[in-house]
C-alpha cells in the first residue's frame, strides 16, 4: 500500500506552529539567542533541528570566507585564528522573529518526518554528505537526532560501510526494520508538538492508519576553544509552551502493544512457503516493498551479530555461505526449500521466534515477485 501523504497540511500546520512559537516568544524580546533556541518548546526534535540549520549555516560563512583565492587559509596560524573567531561567533547567536520563524517552520516539517518516516529521513540526510565522507557527516550531526536516531547513529564508526552511499542506504532501511520495536511511538512523538498546536496524524496520512515506514577540506588543528555547536549536546532542554494555541491540546497518545504473528509452518517444524508468501505480502509498511540486492549488504549490524549468534551456532561463516546459498536461489520457494533443508531441522531452529522471523522476512525481501 502506498502511503499518501497530506503535504498540504504540513505546510499549513509547520507555518501556523512558527507563527504561534514566534508570537510567544518574541511579544517582549526583539532577539533570540542559542541558549534560548535549545529551550524554545516542548519537542526535543524542533529546537535541535534549528540549531542543526544555524550550524549548516555556520558552516557555510566559513566557507565562504576559505573560498578567497587571495589568502593561504591553510597556514596553520590563520586556520587557528579562523576557528577561534567562528567558534566566538557561533557564541553570539542572535535572530530577530523574522529569520527565526521559517527555520521553525522547516524544523517542525523535518521532525514531523523523522517521527513518521524515519528511514526516509536518515536516508536523505546519508544523500547529503559530501563525497566518501558519510560517516563524518554523521558523527558531526548526530548530537541533533533527537528521534528515532538509533536507525542511523549505529553507522557511525562501524566498518563495512567504506565509501558505498548505497551500503548506508540499505543499511538504515534494514536496521530499523530490526529494531523498530523499539522505537517510541510515533503519537507519543508527535504529542509533544501539541503545547503549541495539536497535530492530526490522520489528516496527515490520507489513505493509511498505520504508521508508515520506509523504504571541504579535512582539518587537523583543533581550536583553542570549542563553539556553541560542539557543546550543544550537552544541553537538557526545558519544556516551554512560548503560546497558548487555539485548539484544544492534544489527547493523550494510545501505545497498542501488538505481539508479532506467529510464521506458518507446514508439518512439524519446516517452513510453508505458500503460506510465508501470502504472510508477508499482507504486511502493508514500506520497507517490505523493496527488492534488496545481495543479502550480505543489506543485513544491519545488529541483525548480523543475531543471526550469528541465535541461528548459526555463532558461526559466522556459516552465516556467510547460507546468505549467498539464499542469494543464488531462484525463487522465494526455492530458497525455503533450502532452508529448510540445510538449516531449520539441523540447526534446530525455532520456526516462531523473533530471529527466524526477521531471516525470512530479509529472504522475502530478496525474492518478491
Amino acid at each position: 500500500m502506498t502511503v499518501q501523504i497530506n503535504s498540504n497540511y504540513l505546510e499549513n500546520y509547520s507555518r501556523e506552529y512558527a507563527r504561534l512559537v514566534c508570537e510567544g516568544f518574541f511579544s517582549s524580546r526583539q532577539f533570540i539567542t542559542g541558549q534560548d533556541i535549545i529551550q524554545l518548546t516542548s519537542s526535543t526534535q524542533v529546537n535541535f533541528f534549528v540549531i542543526k540549520r544555524l550550524f549548516e549555516l555556520w558552516q557555510e560563512e566559513l566557507a565562504k570566507l576559505k573560498s578567497s583565492p587571495y589568502f593561504d587559509y591553510r597556514d596553520i596560524a590563520v586556520h587557528e585564528a579562523l576557528t577561534q573567531f567562528m567558534n566566538v561567533l557561533s557564541r553570539r547567536i542572535k535572530v530577530e522573529r523574522s529569520n527565526l520563524e521559517p527555520l521553525v517552520r522547516e524544523a517542525v516539517a523535518q521532525a514531523v518526518e523523522v517521527a513518521t518516516d524515519p528511514v526516509a529521513y536518515y536516508q536523505k540526510e546519508i544523500n547529503k554528505a559530501p563525497q566518501g565522507k558519510i560517516n563524518e557527516y554523521l558523527k558531526e550531526n548526530k548530537k541533533y537526532y533527537k528521534w528515532h536516531d538509533k536507525a542511523v547513529t549505529f553507522l557511525i564508526d562501524k566498518t563495512g560501510f567504506g565509501h558505498d552511499t548505497g551500503a548506508y542506504l540499505r543499511a538504515v532501511a534494514a536496521n530499523y526494520q530490526a529494531a523498530k520495536d523499539s522505537f517510541e511511538s510515533v503519537n507519543l512523538l508527535l504529542a509533544t508538538l501539541g503545547d503549541v498546536k495539536a497535530f492530526d496524524l490522520d489528516l496527515y496520512l490520507e489513505s493509511e492508519t498505520e504508521m508508515p515506514t520506509a523504504q571541504p577540506e579535512s582539518e587537523v588543528v583543533a581550536p583553542r576553544e570549542s563553539s556553541f555547536f560542539e557543546e550543544v549536546e550537552t544541553e537538557q532542554p526545558a519544556k516551554v509552551n512560548p503560546a497558548p494555541a487555539a485548539e484544544a491540546p492534544a489527547p493523550k497518545p494510545v501505545v497498542e502493544t501488538v505481539a508479532a504473528p506467529s510464521l506458518p509452518s507446514g508439518n512439524g517444524a519446516q517452513l510453508n512457503a505458500s503460506k510465508l508468501k501470502t504472510h508477508f505480502a499482507s504486511e502493508s509498511y514500506r520497507g517490505m516493498s523493496g527488492i534488496l540486492g545481495e543479502l550480505s549488504e543489506s543485513l544491519a549490524l545488529n541483525q548480523r551479530f543475531m543471526f550469528t549468534k541465535e541461528l548459526f551456532d555463532g558461526n559466522a561463516d556459516l552465516l556467510r555461505h547460507a546468505l549467498k546459498s539464499i542469494d543464488e536461489a531462484g525463487s522465494f520457494e526455492s530458497a525455503i526449500e533450502l532452508i529448510n533443508s540445510r538449516y531449520v531441522s539441523e540447526l534446530g531452529w525455532d520456526v516462531n521466534s523473533e530471529a527466524v522471523r526477521e531471516f525470512i522476512q530479509l529472504v522475502y525481501r530478496k525474492h518478491a515477485d
